[in-house]
């Protein structure tokens, strides 16, 4: 290789500005330059490194690497001086770097230009398809090349966003990238961490999950997570869904679908501010949330007029006992639409749920699984009344206070014609069933409950009633005390097993507040009469 060559070469690798040497006036010094730089480039890529035609006398490449090694030697060893040597090493090492940016990317041109005539759909149907994939698969395929991350920037493709995961890997900034490359587009978003694959929403398992039950899973230490929180923090903020209420609230106004899962920074704050900029919402999911209910429920009365589905799971469970009943009754007047409640892990009395039952007149769903309060007396003259007739699901699992006596009448009110739609009736309870006189009886295997006579009235009722085998309860109850002045208790430590195999809860944490009642004898709202019922007339009457 000549020493004009390399010089001539690195020099010109970079063009001047005009304005860096403004005594250019000749207006064919560019063209000459690009001429010169062009033959440069084939005598080095072309002429001196192209094999012979024969390829018998072909030379391998490792021959080229040393032809290159010694010419590059005897360039160096032409100058005399250190300095210049060191400038010559310099300008080789950038021309190198500029010529391997400029391969790459005239094959990442090319590349793109081959899947762009390779590739059998045209955009407008390459666009419908990723709008099709979910998150993650999307972020793969916008990886895969330029002309799959073109389509996949349009924002028809970010309408459905689950960014749901195991364990926490997921922080504000990208939610924030997220939800703007949606814009008006957004209809769905889920966030947060889920247990896996295995847990479905909307099933008898708990779905809460703390952030620490996470780290065990990423075989990472709490200590480890905690150290890398800043910048590159994967832990969900109170402000994750701040984007939502951004541009005027434009990316909330036409969302559908909120789901969020075990949040441990979320407060009502943000979750309320959040509601007011989805006016369109109709599916609310909440798992793990440090909020409250009442506020939750104002807010959503207030924002959401048209919500279909609310499924909302507490975090602390049995301890939430702020629903109020004219919260119920604004909730019931505001959102006429709703066919499917979930209230889990909350403390509700049953005058509460009768009002919620029975002012929703589409009500299809109603699942108030581990409800600390409620006896079952909600139920009675339900089945045959607006409000409660049009019921398919009835999922009353783990209620603690929940009355053999209620169940038996409940039952027996569906053998004689009630409750016309029921499809799916669960009534299990991993205690056992609480007698009529005291809540501390528990009911194992009861004969009162006319199961058989229903199941033959109405075999297209699905019923699950699964109750421990007797005693069960008793040594719970005796576990619970010697674990009573434990500040936590962790439910894998305080398990028992029955002889079945079955595993059933602690009553330590059954036992959710210190408060041993139902709540129902006087706990209702001041302000509220509530009356026995015997028809179908409302059930409170203001004073």
């Amino acid at each position: 290789m000549d020493t004009t060559l390399l010089l001539t070469l690195s020099s010109m690798a970079k063009r001047p500005c005009p304005s860096q040497n403004p005594t250019i006036q000749n207006p064919n010094l560019d063209f000459d330059m690009d001429d010169h730089m062009d033959h440069l480039l084939e005598t080095i890529l072309l002429r001196q490194y192209s094999p012979p035609t024969d390829s018998s006398l072909a030379p391998s490449s490792s021959s080229y690497s040393s032809s290159i090694d010694l010419s590059f030697e005897r360039l160096l060893d032409s100058r005399t001086s250190d300095s210049d040597q060191t400038q010559l090493i310099d300008r080789a090492m950038g021309l190198g770097t500029l010529l391997l940016e400029a391969g790459k990317r005239s094959a990442r041109k090319r590349a793109s230009k081959h899947n762009s005539l390779a590739w059998a759909l045209p955009p407008d149907l390459t666009i419908k398809v990723f709008s099709m994939l979910d998150t993650q698969s999307l972020c793969y395929a916008a990886a895969t090349c330029s002309m799959f991350n073109k389509c996949a920037i349009d924002p028809s493709c970010y309408a459905n966003l689950d960014l749901t995961t195991d364990v926490p890997k997921v922080n504000n900034a990208v939610v924030s990238t997220m939800i703007h490359r949606a814009g008006k587009s957004l209809q769905s978003l889920k966030l947060g961490v889920v247990q896996g694959p295995n847990v479905l929403a909307g099933s008898c398992q708990p779905l809460v999950y703390t952030i620490r039950n996470s780290v065990e899973v990423s075989n990472f230490s709490w200590n480890d997570k905690r150290s890398r929180q800043g910048k590159e923090s994967s832990i969900l903020t109170r402000s994750c869904l701040s984007p939502l209420v951004g541009d005027n609230g434009a990316p909330g106004t036409l969302l559908r679908r909120l789901h969020l899962y075990n949040i441990e920074r979320m407060d009502n704050t943000s979750l309320c501010g959040a509601l007011t900029a989805c006016p369109s919402l109709l599916d609310l999911e909440i798992v793990g949330l440090h909020v409250e209910l009442r506020q939750t429920l104002m807010s959503v009365s207030a924002n959401c007029h048209l919500i279909e589905r609310l499924f909302f799971e507490s975090s602390k469970t049995g301890r939430d006992d702020s629903l109020k009943s004219p919260t119920c009754v604004e909730f019931v007047n505001n959102c006429p639409n709703l066919n499917s409640l979930a209230l889990r892990g909350f403390k509700l009395h049953d005058y509460k749920v009768r009002i919620l039952v029975k002012g929703f007149r589409k009500l299809k769903y109603v699942d108030f699984s581990t409800s600390y309060s409620i006896t079952g007396t909600f139920l009675r003259n339900l089945g045959s009344s607006i409000g409660g007739n049009l019921l398919e699901f009835l999922i009353l699992r783990d209620c603690m206070h929940l009355k053999e006596v209620e169940v038996a009448r409940l039952l027996t009110t569906i053998i004689t014609g009630d409750f016309k739609y029921l499809r799916t009736l669960d009534i299990s309870n991993r205690e056992g069933l609480a007698s009529e006189s005291d809540w501390y009886d528990r009911c194992y295997t009861s004969s009162v409950i006319p199961i058989k006579q229903m199941l033959d009235a109405r075999p297209d009722i699905c019923l699950l009633a699964e109750f421990p085998s007797e005693g069960s309860y008793i040594e719970i109850d005796q576990m619970f005390e010697s674990e009573l002045n434990s500040d936590i208790s962790l439910p894998s430590q305080l398990s028992s097993h029955t002889s079945d195999g079955s595993m059933f809860m602690s009553f330590s944490e059954s036992s959710y507040n210190s408060d041993h009642g139902s709540g129902n004898e006087d706990g209702r709202d001041a302000g509220f009469v509530v009356f026995e019922e015997s028809s179908d007339e409302v059930d409170f009457i203001v004073v």
